[in-house]
Formats: C-alpha cells, sequence, structure tokens
C-alpha cells in the first residue's frame, strides 16, 4: 500500500507541475485548443488528489461498518475521475463553439506546441508506468489514473499537430473545430470510466476475472471435488470475493472436508493472480451424481462413471447441481 501512495503522490506533484505549464502555453498563444489540455490537466490534480486518499481509506482494516473492507472506495475514485473528465469536455465543447462563431486572435503557436508536447511526453511515461504498476500491485486506481494520463496524451499530441497546422496554414477556425473534437474524445473517455466504476458498485460480474477462476479449477480439479455449482463473484477494490457450492463424497468427516474447502481457497489464491477471499458451501454427494464422479474406490458408488462433464462459465455459474435440469 506504500507503493500505492507513492505513486499516486508521484502522479499529483507531476499533474501541479504540467498543469502550470499548460496554463502558461494557453495564455501565451490564447487558444482554445491549448485550453482543452490545460482544463483537463484540473482534472487530473483534482483526481490525483482523491485517488491519494482512496487509497488510504481502501488499506484500512475491516470493521463492524464494513464488514468487506472499504475497497470499493476505489470504484468512487474511478467514478469522480470520469465525472470530472465529462465535466472538462462538456466545457470545452461548450467554449469551442462559442469561439467558432467569435473567433479571437491566437499567437506564439509554436512555442505552445513545444510546451504541450513536452507535457505530453512526461503523461505518457509517467501513465504507462502507472497502467504496468496497478495491474502488477493490483490497483484499479493506480491503472485508471494511468489511462486518464494516457488520454492525455493522445490529446497533447492531436494538439500539437493541429497547433501546426494552424500556423502553416493560417486557418484560425481550425482552433474551435479541433477543440470540438478533442472535447468528444475526452467525454468517450470519461463514459469509459464510469461506466467501469458502477458496473463494480453494481457488483457486475468481471466474466473475464470469472473465466480464469473456473479454468483454474478445472485444470487443477481433483477427484474429491464432484461437483461445483452456483458459483457468483464480486469485487470488493482490489480484492475478489467468491461465494459457491462444492460437492463432496457424503462419507467425509468434517475435517476432510474442512481440508478440501481449504485446498480450494489456496489454489485460488495462488495461482488465479488476485486476492481473494472464498465462502463455500459444502455438499454431500447423493446417488444421481456417481455418473459423472470419478472419485476412485468409492464405498458407496451406485453406478459406473459415464460422463465427464466439463466446468465451464455456464455449467458452475448456474444455481443447479449438474444432474439436475
Amino acid at each position: 500500500m506504500k507503493q500505492q501512495k507513492q505513486i499516486i503522490l508521484l502522479s499529483l506533484v507531476t499533474g501541479v507541475v504540467l498543469m502550470v505549464m499548460k496554463f502558461a502555453a494557453y495564455f501565451l498563444t490564447n487558444s482554445n485548443f491549448v485550453l482543452t489540455d490545460a482544463a483537463e490537466s484540473i482534472v487530473n490534480v483534482v483526481a490525483s488528489s482523491f485517488a491519494f486518499y482512496s487509497i488510504y481509506l481502501a488499506s484500512l482494516p475491516r470493521d463492524e461498518n464494513h464488514p468487506y473492507g472499504h475497497g470499493k472506495v476505489e470504484f468512487f475514485s474511478v467514478f469522480l475521475e470520469g465525472a470530472l473528465i465529462g465535466i472538462a469536455g462538456v466545457i470545452i465543447i461548450l467554449k469551442s463553439v462559442y469561439s467558432f462563431f467569435n473567433p479571437e486572435v491566437i499567437r506564439d503557436l509554436l512555442t505552445g506546441a513545444v510546451i504541450i508536447g513536452i507535457t505530453g511526453a512526461i503523461n505518457g511515461g509517467l501513465g504507462y508506468y502507472m497502467i504496468r504498476k496497478g495491474k502488477s500491485l493490483p490497483s484499479m486506481t493506480i491503472e485508471a489514473d494511468g489511462h486518464h494520463l494516457l488520454t492525455d496524451t493522445v490529446t497533447s499530441s492531436g494538439l500539437v499537430i493541429g497547433l501546426l497546422l494552424i500556423h502553416f496554414t493560417n486557418i484560425l477556425w481550425l482552433d474551435s473545430a479541433l477543440s470540438i473534437m478533442v472535447g468528444l474524445y475526452i467525454i468517450y473517455t470519461a463514459y469509459k470510466l464510469i461506466r467501469r466504476s458502477v458496473a463494480g458498485l453494481m457488483d457486475e460480474t468481471d466474466f473475464n476475472i470469472v473465466s480464469d477462476v473456473v479454468k483454474l479449477l478445472g485444470e487443477k480439479r481433483r477427484y474429491e471435488w464432484i461437483d461445483i455449482h452456483n458459483l457468483r463473484a464480486q469485487k470488493y477494490g482490489n480484492e475478489l470475493h467468491i461465494d459457491c457450492h462444492l460437492t463432496l463424497p457424503n462419507y467425509f468427516d468434517l475435517n476432510k472436508v474442512h481440508e478440501e474447502v481449504k485446498l480450494v481457497e489456496r489454489l485460488i489464491n495462488r495461482e488465479a493472480g488476485i486476492k481473494t477471499e472464498l465462502f463455500i458451501h459444502t455438499d454431500p454427494c447423493l446417488p444421481n451424481c456417481c455418473h459423472y464422479c470419478g472419485m476412485p474406490n468409492c464405498p458407496i458408488r451406485s453406478e459406473a462413471k459415464t460422463e465427464e462433464i466439463e466446468w465451464t462459465m455456464e455449467m458452475v455459474m448456474r444455481n443447479k447441481k449438474h444432474y439436475e435440469q
């Protein structure tokens, strides 16, 4: 968690410095196109500030009011970042439309292009670093902030090209037209961030993660694990919570049942690549399970195994035992 705070603090300090540089470029050029980048830099600073606080909050231990921890605050952080980006995009478009019909004098475009190019390169390097770190730690907040910085790099690159185009063609209305295009791109980026945060807050299933878990269970499947069904997963920040039903031989004693449950927990936490808390309800096997059970030397088998049931997303997520139709 200390490393996450250091990364966000680096992003915050860098954001403040680059914001000053971008507004200097705007006052130097009086270009709406440059203002789009400067306005978005305000969002970078505000979002990084909240991200720093959200990482601190997410690191707090569970308590009576938050039995699953404080990890979901990271979804709020991503939502805020997306909302702020969206507001900036709308403001940029409104001002650009106004300036399109009421053009203003713009100047020193080459100097502005150099300043914006430098800030874009710095954001690009920092954004790539944060995305890589966000995936390895893992931290959704750091990864989202990194994607935001890469978006800023894209807009800065387009801005530099646009400023050079305006300078060499002297077509002044391009300043507002290109600003509108960048504003639309910023709004689209905001939509993706908000969509992701709402999905997390609404406990929408992350099918990529669940698919990896199901694949892992299938590959490491033990004879004792006769059936898995009603598997559900939800994320709380960087932690995954899974509950499912596990069918075990009905002649196992409580110690053996506990041992098998712990094996499932250790397997997922060791190899699934995400910290996971499991709530496993165990079911005793029934005679109807025998036709797909591979348990060797079973003392209560009523029929031979005749079917191999593959554990797929569809099979393990349904709320039925595999012999039920």
